[in-house]
C-alpha cells in the first residue's frame, strides 16, 4: 500500500462563514495561508521522522485554487520548486450544485424535505445539480488504485472522507459528518490512518 500524506487545503472566507464551496474557486484567507505553512512544517517533521527525502515523493493537488495555493505554501516550507507538482481532477471537491455558496440554514429553508433527506443519507443523496459521495468515492478509488509510489496529496474534506471509506478506515455513516482538520497532515499507510496537527 503506498503511503499518502494527505493535506486538506487551508481555510477560505467561505469556510469561515459556513458556506459550501464545492467546486467554486474560493482563495485561501490569511488563516488558511498560515494553516498551509503549518501543514508544511508538520509534513517536514514527519518526513524527517520517517527518514524520507522530500524528493522521493510525488506531489499532486486538486485543480481548485485553494488546494493549489496550499500545495505551493507546503512546497515552499520544504524548499521545493513551487510548481513541481501534478494536478489531478479526481481530487476536486464534491460538487454541491445549486447549494454552493449557501449555508446549511439557507439550504434547509429553501428545500426542507431534500435537506432532511440528504442529512439522513449523505452518502447517496445529491444536492440539485451536485454529486453524491458515492460518485466521489468512485473517483477517489480510481485515483488510489493508480498510485505506484508514496505521495503528498493536497485536496479537500469531501475527498478525504471518500478515501477513508474506500480504504476501510471509516464507514459512509461515520465519515459523512467527520470533520477534516485544516493545517493537519493525515497519513494513510499499511499501519493505518493517523492525523498529525
Amino acid at each position: 500500500m503506498p503511503t499518502i500524506y494527505y493535506i486538506r487545503h487551508g481555510e477560505t472566507e467561505w469556510n469561515a462563514l459556513g458556506r459550501l464551496q464545492g467546486v467554486r474557486d474560493i482563495p485561501l484567507n490569511e488563516l488558511g495561508r498560515r494553516q498551509s505553512v503549518d501543514a508544511g512544517h508538520i509534513l517536514s517533521d514527519l518526513l524527517m521522522r520517517d527518514g524520507r527525502s522530500e524528493t522521493s515523493l510525488t506531489f499532486v493537488a486538486s485543480p481548485l485554487g485553494r488546494a493549489r495555493q496550499t500545495m505551493e505554501l507546503v512546497r515552499g516550507v520544504l524548499k521545493l520548486p513551487l510548481s513541481g507538482y501534478a494536478i489531478d481532477d479526481r481530487l476536486r471537491e464534491i460538487g454541491y450544485g445549486e447549494w454552493e455558496g449557501s449555508t446549511l440554514a439557507e439550504m434547509q429553508a429553501k428545500d426542507p424535505d431534500l435537506f432532511a433527506q440528504r442529512q439522513a443519507e449523505k452518502w447517496t443523496v445529491a444536492p440539485p445539480g451536485g454529486e453524491t459521495y458515492v460518485s466521489v468515492q468512485a473517483r477517489m478509488t480510481d485515483w488510489y488504485r493508480g498510485l505506484t509510489v508514496d505521495v503528498v496529496a493536497v485536496a479537500h474534506g469531501g475527498t478525504a472522507r471518500a478515501l477513508m471509506v474506500e480504504l476501510g478506515f471509516e464507514t459512509p455513516e461515520s465519515a459523512a459528518d467527520l470533520g477534516i482538520e485544516q493545517g493537519a497532515v493525515y497519513v494513510f499507510s499499511e499501519a493505518g490512518l493517523a492525523k498529525y496537527s
